[in-house]
């Protein structure tokens, strides 16, 4: 029961603001590179079945989360 009542709703608050502003800064990101490239990402991967490219979204994804949470903390 002490971890409980040590948490603060300041806490609570701030890790969900954290939250959304980290997954808004993420999708962010991922609208930025649809809009660079000449083709559409979903399209490639979903209906050309490019796997080399899901690969390197996927890194990019884990690269962008790692950036962002560290900019947060």
């Amino acid at each position: 029961m002490d971890i409980i009542e040590g948490i603060r709703l300041a806490e609570v608050v701030a890790t969900i603001f954290y939250t959304f502003l980290g997954f808004g800064l993420f999708l962010a990101c991922f609208w930025v590179l649809e809009k660079i490239t000449h083709f559409s990402i979903q399209k490639e991967i979903v209906d050309e079945h490019n796997t080399s490219l899901a690969i390197l979204m996927g890194s990019a994804a884990i690269a962008l989360a790692l950036i962002i949470g560290n900019v947060i903390r």
